[in-house]
């Protein structure tokens, strides 16, 4: 299937060309979609260098107009879609999400609309986190499946795969949130129209070189949108026959 996989980045020149060199390593056939929110390190230079120099298929989108983790996923998904992509696949940009995983994300593709790398279940984990952060995370995850009835043990990860179909069902436009509770406001729209989800174990390593973009602003911006969610009509979060959850 024509795949693409896309990597939102925001001052990532430390890490970008080793991501990008890691993918090709795995899976040289699959092109790759940059989308960067104008960094002002030079991220977007690094990338067009990188793809200059490479027989792989490496593309660069520079995002105009208001920066932000949910916007740079929605740019990029929308143009997997304008481009006829069949599957699409988000990861970070920092290293933390491991390429290795990729082969058996998208083959559990073959067979659900949705696969979402997991940290929080068994043979899943984090490295170099502090208690804080991960319990942190834990937390999000509970509350969000407690507001809003949505299925997952993961449901903030961003290492995870689409196919064409849901997000067409979906209609990424009017997914709202522009931060990590995008992700969460993803699953919820994709379980009111009955995906099949799965989630497989992923080891997620913490970055090692630039800076975390999570702050409390996004936390408090994440909880307002659950908030949103459980207000909206027919809040009805089925799960497929048969499906994973």
């Amino acid at each position: 299937m024509k795949t693409l996989i896309i990597i939102p980045t925001y001052n990532e020149r430390e890490n970008i060309t080793r991501v990008l060199t890691n993918i090709i390593d795995i899976i040289p056939q699959v092109d790759i979609l940059v989308v960067d929110d104008r960094s002002p390190d030079g991220t977007g230079q690094v990338v067009k260098e990188f793809a200059q120099t490479t027989l792989s298929n490496v593309m660069l989108l520079e995002r105009i107009g208001e920066r932000g983790l949910g916007n740079a996923y929605r740019a990029g998904l929308q143009q997997g879609l304008a481009e006829g992509y069949e599957v699409m696949l988000t990861m970070d940009a920092d290293l933390s999400h491991n390429p290795v995983y990729l082969p058996e994300i998208f083959s559990a593709l073959e067979t659900h609309d949705i696969v979402i790398g997991c940290r929080y279940t068994w043979d899943g984990g984090t490295i170099n986190w502090r208690i804080r952060r991960i319990l942190l995370s834990w937390l999000a995850n509970r509350f969000a499946r407690f507001v809003l009835g949505v299925k997952g043990n993961d449901l903030t990860s961003g290492y995870r795969a689409y196919r064409r179909e849901i997000l067409e069902a979906i209609n990424i436009d009017q997914v709202r949130s522009n931060g990590y509770s995008y992700l969460v406001e993803m699953l919820y729209w994709a379980q009111r129209k009955n995906a099949k989800i799965a989630e497989i174990p992923i080891i997620f390593f913490d970055r090692t070189r630039g800076e975390s973009k999570i702050s409390k602003k996004e936390i408090y911006k994440g909880a307002f949108t659950l908030i949103r969610l459980r207000f909206t009509k027919k809040n009805d979060c089925r799960r497929q026959p048969g499906g994973s959850f």
